[in-house]
């Protein structure tokens, strides 16, 4: 069998990397729902938006439920603790998500304005909504989530809803959003022309630039004003499921730490800037390809900035201190995870390859007079 620290650090990995698959994947068409309202000028242009990502966005879902999946098998502790701290706001986003089906099947069924331009908004809300709250989450977990562990290891979370909602979380959320906009944008500069096309050039140039500052802000304010936490003692790698057997201190500085002790770390946070730069770049000289990898590569390096930052820990506590949840001590039992693993090695690439093919089918400019000319099948 394979040792069992080693697989509290794949999965990890892999829980990581489901999470900037979710970001990449379905922020493109989030990205472009919450442009719809307000870059298509006309009827054409909105069904050119929303055609640009119909046949992928529920394809894209996948990586939505496989994340909540895979955080609920390997870190089941981790997974009781958000689902009833973060329990509103999941609600949130779940309300949120029901919107897009509705939006996309409905939309069309009915030709008059105020019937379209409803749904419309509600697409809009659909993609704007998620992202944002994940950014607030995100926020959440660098500042410490007010929870307690008692001794038969059940979990109470001691804050509320609007507790989530503190200067830094939205920081956080805004950055999440201007990101999922940047990367939308590039889709559309990749599939679309024209009038459209220049526009969504513009938009995507304003949210790059958007996204560097507001990265480069998120990391000044972590560093001057998040303190950062710190095992002390008791944490075993290859230990049992008990974070209440280990010492945790807070610490000025401390989410640094893993960047000072390992600087080639220091490539993560370089890649979300960088992305976000570059993108910029690209797109202002009309290489839409590498526009939107730039900007993928931008969601990389932002998603896991905060993760490499937090390693070991995945949900740190503000209220007691010792319950704070680390990769070592919330995960389920080596036979689960190393059973995963091989479930994951599976089916992981077989879904790459599926998504690679139907992007690569289904791919191409759209305009007005194809929509114009296919309009009973198309959104």
């Amino acid at each position: 069998m394979i040792d069992y620290e080693i697989l509290k650090a794949v999965w990890w990995l892999f829980i990581g990397v489901l999470l900037v698959g979710f970001a990449v994947m379905d922020g493109q068409d989030m990205g472009v729902g919450t442009l719809l309202p307000f870059l298509g000028k006309d009827d054409d242009e909105r069904r050119v938006m929303i055609n640009s990502v119909a046949p992928h966005w529920d394809g894209n879902q996948v990586w939505f439920l496989t994340g909540g999946g895979a955080m609920f098998a390997a870190w089941p502790l981790l997974y009781a603790v958000a689902f009833s701290g973060f329990y509103w706001a999941m609600l949130v986003i779940l309300a949120a998500l029901m919107l897009r089906p509705l939006a996309f099947d409905y939309r069309g069924k009915v030709a008059a304005t105020r019937w379209r331009t409803s749904w419309d908004w509600m697409l809009f809300v659909g993609s704007v909504v998620p992202p944002i709250i994940c950014g607030v989450a995100f926020g959440n977990l660098l500042q410490g989530v007010p929870f307690e562990i008692d001794s038969t290891m059940r979990p109470t979370y001691t804050g509320s809803f609007f507790g989530l909602l503190n200067p830094f979380g939205l920081l956080c959320g805004v950055l999440s959003i201007v990101m999922i906009v940047f990367h939308g944008a590039n889709y559309l500069v990749l599939r679309t022309e024209g009038s459209l096309h220049v526009r969504a050039v513009k938009v995507s140039t304003l949210a790059g630039l958007a996204t560097a500052v507001l990265f480069v802000l998120g990391g000044v304010w972590t560093w001057l004003g998040v303190d950062g936490y710190v095992a002390t003692a008791g944490l075993d790698p290859a230990g049992p499921a008990n974070p209440l057997a280990k010492t945790v201190e807070i610490q000025a500085g401390a989410w640094f730490a893993n960047y000072t002790s390992c600087p080639v770390l220091w490539l993560v946070p370089v890649l979300g800037l960088a992305g976000a730069l570059g993108g910029v770049a690209m797109v202002r000289a009309g290489r839409a390809w590498p526009a939107i990898i730039c900007s993928a590569v931008t969601i990389l390096g932002v998603v896991l900035t905060p993760l490499v930052s937090m390693f070991p820990f995945v949900l740190p506590s503000s209220t007691m201190l010792n319950a704070s949840l680390t990769i070592w001590d919330c995960t389920s039992s080596q036979l689960t995870l190393q059973i995963m693993l091989f479930v994951t090695l599976i089916f992981l690439p077989l879904v790459l390859a599926y998504t690679t093919w139907a992007y690569r089918v289904m791919g191409g400019k759209l305009n007005a007079e194809y929509i114009q000319k296919n309009t009973h099948h198309l959104y």
